[in-house]
């Protein structure tokens, strides 16, 4: 897939295709084929679909300097111990925003009925998904990536949400780009929106591997209680 390029190091995706399963949704929200709901269903679908236009975002970005709990790069602090650590051997990172699109935002928040907006917000999600498969696969091709890992603000007490600023400094102006808000509290809009980065690493990383939560739905990995103290402390 063709990226724009907004500089020489930053470009973004838009003609990102999303073809909703429905049969997929269906079963995610447990809404049975012969049933009344899955006609509202295939409605919904068939209109979000009709509108929407996820979109990705990046930036290569070169490492400045290496701190003992933070990184410099392009010029932007981003303070994250777990994160210095990984970028122990990188020397270039790949900043990135991918969203379901403020055009997907907008058309859910026109829904009163708390089903429909709850529908919306996976069928949101579906497209995020497709706009994340997309970036995937153009860096990939276009940069010949090798193994990688992601981290994101939020995702770990070490990097904490309120990281989304200087993550936001780096990509430059999301919101011009992609329409892609930042609000005072450091959540993002759309709410189908995520944010991190992606880096060459020699051994698997998730952040879940640091995570202590149990049954979470995005559990990528599982927890090891000695790990921080292993490889981080």
């Amino acid at each position: 897939m063709d990226a724009v390029a907004l500089t020489e190091t930053t470009y973004v995706l838009e003609q990102i295709s999303f073809e909703p399963d429905s049969d997929q949704l269906a079963r995610q929200l447990r809404i049975k084929t012969e049933s009344a709901q899955r006609a509202e269903l295939d409605e919904l679908i068939d209109k979000a679909a009709s509108i929407a236009k996820p979109k990705a975002m990046y930036k290569l970005a070169f490492i400045d300097e290496k701190r003992p709990n933070e990184v410099v790069i392009d010029g932007v602090t981003l303070r994250s111990r777990v994160l210095r650590v990984n970028l122990g051997v990188a020397h270039r990172v790949f900043a990135y925003l991918i969203t379901c699109g403020m055009e997907l935002q907008t058309w859910s928040e026109t829904f009163d009925d708390l089903l429909y907006r709850y529908w919306a917000d996976a069928i949101k999600q579906a497209a995020l998904g497709a706009a994340t498969e997309a970036l995937t696969r153009h860096l990939a091709t276009c940069y010949r990536l090798g193994r990688t890992a992601t981290m994101a603000p939020g995702s770990l007490a070490d990097w904490p949400i309120q990281e989304q600023r200087a993550l936001f400094r780096l990509l430059g102006d999301p919101q011009l780009a992609i329409g892609v808000v930042l609000t005072e509290s450091c959540l993002m809009v759309p709410n189908k929106t995520v944010s991190g980065l992606r880096f060459p690493t020699e051994e698997r990383f998730e952040s879940c591997q640091l995570c202590p939560r149990e049954a979470c739905p995005g559990r990528r990995a599982a927890y090891e209680p000695e790990l921080y103290k292993n490889k981080y402390r």
